[in-house]
């Protein structure tokens, strides 16, 4: 039954047939009832985390010291290992909150997501050792394992999803890209056909928005300010379009299988002159996810604007890119860039996290000694 007290400004983007995800775990968002009371009243459907996010929860709150005491003092546990259980008792707790949601729309909603060690990025074989324990640890059918769309990480993509593990494909820039994940997702589902295994496998690809504006801010006319980002959203959703409207996904769909959803990451505004729900706003499409940081959220709840759906219709986009080109910007190779300076920033926040779980739990053990 729908929420009669939902909030109007989110209700807009539910209604069109897009879901709100929050890009933000922390012990004290559970614990203070605040993430039910999103789902409740910001028609919020799911989550996303990542190093970031948690060494942001740990290192600036006390709601994880307990834990990690008992963790340092019970046995001998690397600090990933302790990160991991942390993560995990936090993230098992969303995916119970979210489980409804889930089981409402048959598997197609209601996520949570995990990543795995961002060390990984590049090595095929230990990415998918990962995603098999993290996914057998966590043991909740709505957690997706976050796996980079590195062309590393594309096999381990589609071997996990053959073993029917649910999968967010992270660190994706482009249409080309996201394109190659959907590939990987397909065969995996293919492979799960054919080997009479069931097809609804859940999967979204994350295709990163903002970087590309602050790439290229002060490197394009001012008439181009803040547009790349959207005009690089416009292929992609008409690729999304395009492959899930083929016979290929027709036949797999009859078979039971669903589309790999597509998300829409890194929205939170990065220009102050720009609106802080300017990427919300503009990525407003039916079928489609939009993750946001907990600040985007409440401010589009605040006085958040939808004008004019997304449409495969190309043309701005084009234009856009064209005249990017013109400003020396090629796409393709910027698009590889930024995949590659993501991996990288994701390797900086797992090291400052590992550091701050190590720093903390050696205090708190001191401390008590």
């Amino acid at each position: 039954m729908a929420n009669a007290n939902i909030n109007p400004h989110t209700k807009v983007l539910q209604d069109m047939g897009q879901s709100l995800w929050l890009d933000n775990i922390t012990r004290k968002l559970l614990s203070s009832g605040t993430l039910q009371r999103y789902i409740q009243e910001l028609a919020v459907t799911g989550l996303t985390s990542n190093p970031t996010i948690f060494d942001h929860a740990i290192s600036k709150s006390n709601f994880y010291d307990d834990a990690i005491r008992h963790l340092r003092e019970t046995g001998s546990r690397s600090t990933e290992d302790i990160f991991f259980q942390l993560a995990i008792d936090d993230l098992q707790r969303a995916a119970d909150l979210f489980r409804p949601i889930y089981d409402r729309t048959g598997g197609l909603d209601g996520f949570v997501s995990l990543e795995v060690s961002p060390l990984l990025a590049y090595d095929t074989a230990q990415t998918l050792a990962a995603a098999k324990d993290l996914w057998s640890r966590a043991a909740r059918p709505n957690l997706l394992i976050k796996i980079p769309g590195t062309a590393a990480g594309l096999p381990a993509i589609e071997e996990a999803i053959f073993q029917g593990i649910p999968v967010n494909v992270t660190l994706l820039f482009s249409a080309r890209q996201y394109v190659a994940a959907a590939e990987a997702y397909t065969r995996g589902i293919e492979r799960r056909i054919a080997a009479g295994l069931h097809a609804r496998v859940g999967s979204v690809a994350s295709v990163f928005i903002s970087r590309w504006d602050k790439a290229v801010l002060g490197k394009v006319p001012e008439t181009l300010r803040n547009r790349l980002g959207l005009a690089v959203a416009g292929y992609t959703y008409q690729a999304y379009r395009e492959l899930t409207a083929a016979g290929r996904w027709k036949k797999l769909i009859v078979a039971g299988a669903m589309p790999q959803r597509l998300l829409w990451a890194s929205t939170g505004t990065k220009d102050p002159q720009a609106p802080d729900t300017f990427y919300i706003s503009a990525l407003a499409a039916p079928d489609t996810i939009n993750t946001m940081p907990e600040e985007t959220l409440l401010a589009f709840a605040d006085h958040g604007t939808v004008g004019q759906m997304m449409t495969s219709d190309i043309g701005r986009s084009e234009q856009v890119v064209k005249e990017c080109a013109g400003a020396g910007i090629q796409v393709d190779v910027l698009a590889q860039q930024l995949q590659q300076e993501g991996a990288a920033s994701f390797v900086k926040s797992w090291n400052e996290l590992m550091e701050s779980v190590k720093t903390k739990g050696a205090n708190l053990v001191t401390a008590r000694a």
